[in-house]
């Protein structure tokens, strides 16, 4: 092919996104594909700000995103060129961020709340995957992820959850999830489930690379 593959997977908080893409890249050798994560592109602006109005500053919006910078990224990647992008530390001072190196690869994956808002960024994209789940499992995940590995009280989880991250997901993801060609129902978090669709996908993906 003249141009790489590029895939989208979008899914909202707890959705199981981050599981089903560690699933997805099993499948592929490491030169056969790359990711490109809308995380690594949120700008700092909240370094400037104290721990406790970091709690509540809403990140779960477009403009929190360097989107030029996302989207010269992704078209640098399609025509073949090595990109270098500091990592996202989740606003966490005391972390040193690495500069992440991205090279070109048959498959592109771009993931991240809003990849299907950027229009610019959606339009690149062959083949969207929405990753979805029952808002009260969705959150059990968030609350879980935020009180056990981030530190968060679950008064500050259920505030952003409830201001932040639902109102995000119904006006800049939902609206999209009907021009995705793939939408997978990711309820249960069984291994041998994400695992199964991943293979099918990926099984898809490599017979209709092979005929072009």
């Amino acid at each position: 092919m003249n141009k790489p593959f590029i895939i989208g997977i979008a899914g909202g908080s707890g959705s199981g996104k981050t599981f089903f893409l560690k699933c997805f890249l099993q499948h592929f050798k490491e030169e056969e594909v790359c990711l490109v994560s809308q995380d690594d592109y949120y700008i700092p602006v909240a370094h400037n700000m104290t721990p406790e109005e970091n709690k509540h500053y809403n990140f779960d919006l477009p403009r929190t995103i360097d989107h030029e910078h996302f989207q010269k990224d992704i078209s640098d990647l399609l025509n073949g060129k090595t990109i270098y992008k500091k990592e996202y530390t989740f606003n966490n001072p005391n972390a040193v961020p690495k500069i992440l190196e991205i090279k070109p690869a048959p498959i592109i994956i771009v993931e991240g709340l809003f990849i299907l808002h950027f229009r610019d960024i959606a339009e690149l994209l062959n083949l969207k995957i929405f990753i979805n789940a029952d808002e009260e499992i969705a959150l059990k995940r968030r609350l879980n992820r935020d009180l056990v590995e981030r530190g968060y009280s679950n008064d500050d989880v259920m505030y952003k959850w409830l201001h932040h991250v639902v109102p995000a997901y119904k006006e800049y993801l939902l609206p999209f999830k009907d021009e995705c060609q793939k939408v997978i129902t990711n309820n249960t978090h069984v291994i041998d489930d994400i695992v199964a669709i991943t293979e099918e996908i990926s099984k898809e993906l490599k017979d209709l690379l092979k005929g072009n």
